[in-house]
Formats: structure tokens, C-alpha cells, sequence
């Protein structure tokens, strides 16, 4: 875990890669609980007769929004702003879902500082993100993410 002491001292650490996430397993229950909280039922996620038979690789997939939706569970396992009040999420840009993620995969964030810019009170960050799933030569998804950091 990369300890950067302050929003300002993130500017050190522009073009750099922040780190490697923990593991996290995608299971079934967690796409299945995604399922209910978005309401996207498709069977491609959450039937798992019927993808056993008409899915390549026999296994359901997650919601790419999912996959997204990962970042923030991942991204404090990389890295954490020592002093600061508050983060708060300013957006997401060039988001790609670049391949499926089978229930039971296991996928991990890597996470490099794009940009580091003052605003009133911190810095608006811009961070890179690929998430790798395991076995795979081709990340399962990636964006681009930008928060704010205050002191």
C-alpha cells in the first residue's frame, strides 16, 4: 500500500503508477446482488442453467458496470491520501469494457496518476485504471477516473 501524505504531495506522483490492487473474486452472488440493486436481470448474468449452454466458456458474466463499479473497493488497496478530509468522485471518462468477466474470475486494478491539478481547497486527480482478469492476455475493463481530494 502506497501512503501519499497529503492531496498536494500527489503531484510527485504524476505519470506514475500507483500500485496493484488485491485479488477480488467476482462471484456469482455478487453479480446476482448487482442484478437486483440495478434492476438488469439479462440472463447473460444471472441465469446459470442457460449459460452453461449458449455462453462461451459456459459461465455467466458480469454487468460491465459491475466491473466498474469495483474501483472503489480496489483502489484504497493500492493507495491512501494520509491527510485529507474528504475524496469525492468527479467522474468517469473513456470507459471501456474490453472483456467478459466470467462469474468465479478473479480481476485486479492497477492504477497509474494521470493528473494532479489545485483546486480551492485540494487537488482534482486523474487516475488511470486497468483492471487485469486473471488468465486473460486483455484487461477487462478501462477508464479513466477523476476525483477530488481536500485537505
Amino acid at each position: 500500500m502506497l501512503d501519499i501524505e497529503s492531496p498536494a504531495a500527489m503531484q510527485e506522483w504524476v505519470g506514475k503508477k500507483l500500485g496493484t490492487s488485491d485479488w477480488f473474486t467476482v462471484d456469482q452472488k455478487t453479480i446476482d446482488l448487482f442484478a437486483e440493486a440495478t434492476g438488469d436481470h439479462q440472463w447473460i448474468h444471472i441465469d446459470v442453467e442457460r449459460a452453461k449452454k449458449e455462453m462461451p466458456g459456459g459461465k455467466t458474466i458480469a454487468h460491465g458496470f459491475l466491473t466498474l463499479s469495483l474501483l472503489p473497493r480496489l483502489a484504497p488497496t493500492i493507495y491512501r491520501v494520509v491527510k485529507r478530509s474528504r475524496a469525492i468522485n468527479y467522474g468517469t471518462n473513456k470507459v471501456r469494457f474490453t472483456a467478459m468477466v466470467p462469474a468465479g474470475s478473479r480481476v485486479r486494478l492497477h492504477a497509474t496518476l494521470k493528473a494532479c491539478e489545485p483546486i480551492q481547497g485540494g487537488v482534482r486527480i486523474t487516475i488511470e485504471n486497468e483492471m487485469e482478469l486473471e488468465g486473460s492476455p486483455r484487461p477487462c475493463l478501462v477508464a479513466e477516473t477523476l476525483a477530488q481530494v481536500y485537505d
